[in-house]
């Protein structure tokens, strides 16, 4: 059974806490949070606080997205407000050495994860999938939500599918997330999808049955 993830950043922020309270009511599997920092990414996305407050809200996993530059410099202010079993994901062009990032992740009791940007080969981030247990694949470019899909990354989807058993890791599914990837991509063993405008927010339908309608196609 593949995971249906919230990307939160296209969650309705004038009453937060009643979209986390109805995405929890219909059964999401993790709550996506996106922070970006203007740096790393052309953009500004939710903060820390507002990750704080959804992880005092709910106790439905959190998906981390550290889309900053040098997260090893902040990252204890991450974990500290986060619960184990979390997953706190990094870019690994955004380190020197994000192996020691990925280490403190490890020594809080979070789940270690990388992000792959579109043109992030996995040959450059082979090493780190002996150490990190779900890697989040960009199938656009990071920064924006609504953004068109890139058909290139679906190959590199399933090469790192096929690599799962190998390295002991899940393989989730972020960006461009209608219902014809999930129907095409999850039988083929994505674990995860994040879902954003494309298919859960901003439909005037409640949350529940999109999230059924999904399950079924999948």
């Amino acid at each position: 059974m593949f995971e249906l993830n919230a990307s939160m950043m296209c969650a309705n922020f004038g009453n937060l806490e009643k979209e986390v309270k109805e995405l929890d009511t219909a059964g999401i599997d993790s709550f996506h949070i996106d922070i970006m920092d203007g740096r790393y990414v052309g953009n500004f996305a939710m903060s820390l606080y507002d990750m704080a407050y959804i992880a005092s809200a709910t106790t439905t996993p959190l998906d981390v997205h550290l889309m900053i530059e040098h997260p090893n410099n902040n990252i204890q202010m991450f974990l500290n407000h986060l619960r184990k079993g979390d997953t706190v994901y990094i870019h690994p062009e955004a380190e020197y050495h994000p192996s020691t990032t990925l280490q403190k992740i490890i020594d809080a009791g979070m789940i270690p994860g990388i992000a792959i940007n579109p043109g992030t080969s996995i040959e450059t981030v082979y090493e780190m999938l002996h150490i990190v247990d779900k890697v989040l694949v960009m199938t656009v470019n990071p920064g924006n939500a609504g953004q068109m899909y890139l058909p290139y990354v679906g190959e590199k989807v399933e090469r790192l599918v096929s690599m799962k058993e190998e390295m002991g890791i899940k393989v989730y599914w972020d960006g461009a997330c209608g219902k014809d990837k999930i129907q095409e991509f999850a039988p083929k063993g994505v674990d995860g999808f994040v879902l954003g405008t494309t298919v859960l927010f901003g439909k005037d339908r409640p949350y529940g049955d999109i999230l059924r309608e999904i399950r079924e196609i999948g």
